[in-house]
């Protein structure tokens, strides 16, 4: 089976259960030790991991299960303390993504300038945590898994430059050095047999979405410098391994607790965007009018990726009907061939710890529809 040529896909995280979430508070409030929080949490993938077979899935995720939030995956690094930093979020309101001001449905505050977090020393890895969650999850299942990271764009986005390290004078010098991490850290994950590698790279949302564009300007900085920049370093993250696994993109516009923090189509990016991005597959979020018509299709390479549609929202309860998916797939037909075109939710289910506010029982029947529909157009479920 070619994981590059799925029909099916998914974003990566999944509702946490119950008792994950109350362990993860437990351990914020020292009540118990890391040792039985990771037993919690190996029980609880186990679970999901087994869930997700007995859908037929052919990739499968550990649900980001071990992660406060989807951005912890470049965390263990000496120089950049995200990992306090999510923790200090997290028990100012355990169990929750939201602040007390922000509203399901709404635009969120923008979670780039929440996490904001400035460099203390020049950069080093000290774990690659991805690899710790990858090692895991090809113990307990023979199906191919996925890991997901947090891309090098959407790091640098979050590093407050002004207060940080003399070693890193410009956005640019903190982000090369990310990438060259990153890279490191997917040629670890190669090495163990990881055969799907997913970048999450929410920011290039931020290259047209208005007020993010008049943040990045008031900063003296230039977007469309910075936008090439940043495929220049998403690029290289995978530099050197072609072939050796399934690399994916993914662009979404925020997901955190059934909200959204970016609006804007990707019209104004596409044909530099998907030309240059050296993946096999681009997760495109496509579940509302914020992200445009199917018409920047037109912009992806003949033979080229593989482009998949995110259009089940992953933020309310409502299951698409497969007569509305069959019908939005055959719109962008008219833009790019069938045998370019996968199908998956627009963004994971749980980007936070809290998750969004639908039910397990939905998420499930959401992803049951999606396999629905690829058996209908391309005569498989995977």
């Amino acid at each position: 089976m070619s994981l590059r040529n799925l029909r099916v896909d998914q974003v990566g995280s999944l509702l946490r259960p119950r008792e994950l979430i109350d362990a993860f508070v437990s351990r914020g409030r020292n009540e118990l030790d890391d040792g039985i929080l990771q037993s919690v949490q190996d029980e609880a993938i186990k679970a999901v991991v087994s869930k997700q077979e007995s859908l037929g899935l052919p990739i499968v995720s550990d649900g980001e299960y071990r992660r406060l939030n989807w951005q912890v995956s470049f965390s263990r690094v000496a120089g950049w303390d995200l990992w306090q930093r999510s923790w200090d979020l997290f028990l100012k309101n355990p169990g929750k993504d939201a602040g007390e001001d922000e509203k399901p449905g709404q635009r969120g505050a923008d979670a780039v300038e929440v996490f904001k977090v400035p460099a203390t020393r020049k950069l080093s890895l000290q774990e690659n945590f991805p690899l710790r969650e990858f090692n895991f999850l090809k113990s307990v299942t023979e199906t191919p898994g996925k890991i997901m990271m947090m891309g090098p764009d959407r790091v640098a986005q979050m590093c407050d430059i002004s207060n940080s390290h003399r070693s890193y004078r410009s956005r640019e010098l903190f982000l090369n050095d990310v990438a060259k991490i990153q890279n490191q850290m997917v040629g670890e994950l190669i090495q163990s047999g990881c055969s799907y590698i997913q970048i999450d790279e929410p920011s290039y949302t931020g290259y047209v979405d208005p007020e993010s564009l008049s943040r990045i300007k008031a900063m003296g900085e230039d977007p469309e410098v910075n936008m090439r920049r940043a495929v220049s370093a998403t690029n290289s993250v995978i530099s050197g391994y072609k072939n050796l696994a399934t690399f994916g993109v993914h662009i979404c516009r925020g997901n955190r607790a059934s909200m959204w923090h970016r609006e804007g189509s990707y019209d104004r990016i596409a044909e530099y965007l998907f030309s240059e991005l050296m993946f096999d597959r681009l997760l495109l979020e496509y579940d509302t009018e914020r992200a445009g018509s199917f018409d920047a299709l037109r912009f992806v390479p003949k033979n080229g990726p593989v482009v998949v549609l995110g259009l089940l929202t992953t933020k309310s309860d409502k299951v698409e009907s497969m007569d509305d998916l069959l019908f939005r797939i055959e719109e962008a037909q008219k833009f790019i061939d069938i045998g370019q075109l996968a199908i998956s939710p627009q963004c994971g289910f749980a980007s936070g710890i809290g998750g969004n506010l639908l039910s397990e029982g939905s998420q499930w029947q959401k992803l049951e529809v999606m396999m629905e529909v690829a058996e209908k157009i391309w005569g498989t479920r995977s």
